[in-house]
């Protein structure tokens, strides 16, 4: 698979089906796993000011693109607004602040998708969001959308007059379906965008420090030889790495993969050689368990 597999985000815009999640990537390690990316053959690199990593990933996409001879318009890049400066919430100005100062450490003059990374109070979310709206007609950001929005955060936009997001980058896998939310989604013709689409994996977040809401019992059931996502991926002859993004992509989400092993980011690309079959669809359906983990204890979309 190549960055050639797509989806439309608007009528202009359309987004690659694996991108490169960047998160936990630190600012010294992620202009070197771009490059890498880049050369790998991915054309979407996932960012956010958060990751304290914007500076690194400009330079390995400058680096990457050099490398393997691209235009600014063959790499699609994401960031994402922090809705917090400090212990309150970014003011529309301030908003609009962060985005330069995004772009400059990107280098960049636009990004072709910029989300509002989280909710965190209404009147906020809807001077942010008239930001990005901004934001949008000037050019800055080709695309606008939100993130770990619920439909109720989305409804807020649509009754104060704004347009609706055109993506919302939210917590998807086999344990956390959302398909309520989802469903919405696709009725407002809004793209959901998987993140975290790796959680069954035993080695997802491992590492000290790195937020989990997986339990014990969790990790060791992914441990076991008869693992559900290690019998299908064997069924398949992939990894279930591939197996879990391949279910992602069989839904039409784009999903984002963060590996700094050329080998395994390759591996991570190569997810529409085969196509799982509407039966397994089925079994994998009634294995959602409900809330997300990547935050922890708190799935933030299911919260006000």
């Amino acid at each position: 698979m190549t960055g050639t597999h797509d989806r439309e985000l608007t009528a202009e815009v359309r987004i690659p089906l694996v991108g490169f999640g960047t998160y936990l990537i630190p600012d010294e390690e992620a202009a070197s796993a771009v490059e890498n990316s880049l050369a790998a053959g991915y054309r979407h690199i996932d960012t956010a000011e958060i990751y304290d990593n914007e500076r690194g990933v400009g330079e390995g996409l400058r680096r990457g693109m050099r490398q393997a001879g691209l235009e600014r318009g063959d790499v699609f890049v994401t960031t994402k607004l922090w809705p917090l400066t400090q212990d309150r919430n970014k003011t529309g100005e301030e908003t609009l602040r962060s985005l330069d100062e995004s772009l400059d450490r990107l280098g960049l003059a636009q990004v072709d998708l910029y989300l509002v990374h989280a909710t965190f109070g209404r009147e906020q979310r809807l001077e942010q969001w008239q930001a990005l709206v901004e934001a949008h007609k000037s050019g800055k950001a080709r695309a606008i959308g939100v993130s770990n929005f619920n439909a109720a955060h989305i409804d807020e936009l649509v009754e104060a007059g704004l347009p609706v997001p055109h993506a919302d980058q939210i917590e998807l896998h086999p344990w956390s379906q959302k398909p309520e939310l989802v469903a919405y989604l696709n009725q407002q013709g809004i793209t959901p965008i998987a993140y975290s689409s790796l959680v069954p994996l035993s080695t997802w977040r491992t590492a000290p420090g790195h937020l989990s809401g997986k339990t014990r019992e969790m990790r060791a059931e992914g441990e076991r030889s008869d693992a559900p996502f290690k019998k299908l991926a064997q069924k398949y002859g992939v990894t279930e790495a591939q197996f879990l993004l391949a279910w992602g992509v069989r839904n039409g989400w784009p999903v984002l993969p963060k590996s700094t092993d050329p080998a395994r980011m390759r591996e991570n690309l190569d997810v529409l050689s085969f196509r799982i079959d509407d039966a397994d669809m089925d079994d994998i359906r009634r294995m959602d368990r409900g809330t997300g983990l990547a935050w922890g204890e708190v799935d933030p979309t299911t919260h006000g």
